[in-house]
């Protein structure tokens, strides 16, 4: 029987994972918010921190040789350092639902690692007002569905490269059958287009006219922002319905990277804290390995997730640009001017 070739999920979003769900909360008056992925049932976590300046919470917890192994949400938010006070509100919101890790007469401590963009000084205060609510506020509007993307939740603020950002989420479906997916707030330092030739490094990676037309390239790049500490950062949450180990979720964080890397030129700079999590929510397994001469099977099915991962984040982080509107004083990829 012949297998299907692969190609994206139902949603072409992080939401093709059965069992993940994501939710914004955005305020667009302070250019600033908060995307939650909520994952009820909970999932095996990894991490992978690559950037120079992170903003995190929660992240040590999934090193592999640490006791929790499941997580029940991963709170990305704008607002730099005070962003991370939305985690309090996800936190809160699966408390009131006993979910999370559990405790002593029947009380439960959600596990809910975190990280933020910088957005400050985006929007008329240069510290949006963001707190528990905005976590709380993101987890009660959390969807299996469809995603938007774009200028919503941690995006509302975003910036890439000059032009304005957001969030994006892309997925693809294996021969193997497996799913992976990723959903990524795009706000760096780097740019997702080659000033050389006025399109997007990764076009070539487009799955069945998913960019609908829209890049209408080469377009003409406003100059470069000038560098700034801390002044940028790309988030991004891999899913993947395969069993993996905590060690096995970190290393396709780890490879999700390399489409960062591809896409956002350049990348993990000291400027940006990027981070890329990833979640198993345990559906299907790996293959056997196989024998002692040979590439066990399940590792090969690894590379495979992760290289997939890779792909995903790159075109996710074109969906995210290509979906932004242009806010804040920052124009978007879909007002630039055309090359003559």
């Amino acid at each position: 029987m012949r297998r299907p070739s692969p190609h994206p999920g139902k949603y072409n979003a992080l939401t093709d994972v059965p069992g993940i769900r994501v939710g914004h909360y955005s305020d667009p008056a302070a250019a600033s918010g908060t995307t939650v992925v909520v994952c009820p049932a909970g999932a095996v976590g990894g991490v992978d921190v690559r950037g120079a300046a992170p903003g995190t919470r929660e992240t040590e917890l999934l090193a592999p040789e640490n006791l929790v192994e499941t997580v029940q949400a991963i709170c990305l938010s704008g607002g730099s350092v005070y962003g991370l006070a939305a985690a309090d509100g996800v936190v809160r919101h699966l408390a009131s639902r006993s979910i999370g890790f559990p405790l002593d007469e029947g009380q439960v401590a959600p596990i809910v690692p975190a990280a933020v963009l910088f957005d400050l000084g985006r929007g008329p205060c240069f510290r949006p007002p963001v707190d528990a609510g905005w976590g709380e506020a993101a987890c009660r509007c959390a969807v299996s569905g469809p995603v938007t993307g774009g200028s919503v939740g941690a995006g509302t603020g975003a910036r890439a490269g000059g032009i304005k950002g957001g969030i994006g989420s892309a997925s693809i479906v294996l021969e193997s059958g497996m799913t992976v997916a990723v959903l990524t707030a795009v706000n760096a330092m780097g740019s997702a287009i080659d000033p050389a030739d006025g399109t997007f490094w990764e076009a070539r990676l487009e799955i069945d006219g998913e960019f609908g037309g829209r890049i209408h390239g080469p377009v003409v790049l406003p100059p470069a922002p000038e560098a700034k500490p801390a002044h940028n950062t790309t988030l991004a949450v891999v899913a993947t319905d395969a069993i993996l180990t905590k060690a096995q979720a970190k290393r396709v964080a780890m490879m999700a990277h390399d489409g960062m890397a591809r896409a956002i030129r350049p990348a993990h700079t000291l400027f940006d804290g990027d981070v890329v999590f990833c979640l198993a929510t345990g559906k299907q397994a790996l293959p056997e390995s196989g024998g002692v001469f040979t590439m066990p099977a399940a590792q090969v099915c690894i590379n495979e997730i992760g290289h997939a991962a890779a792909d995903c984040l790159a075109r996710a982080i074109i969906h995210g640009i290509l979906d932004a509107e242009s806010a804040f004083g920052i124009t978007a990829y879909r007002d630039l001017a055309r090359r003559l």
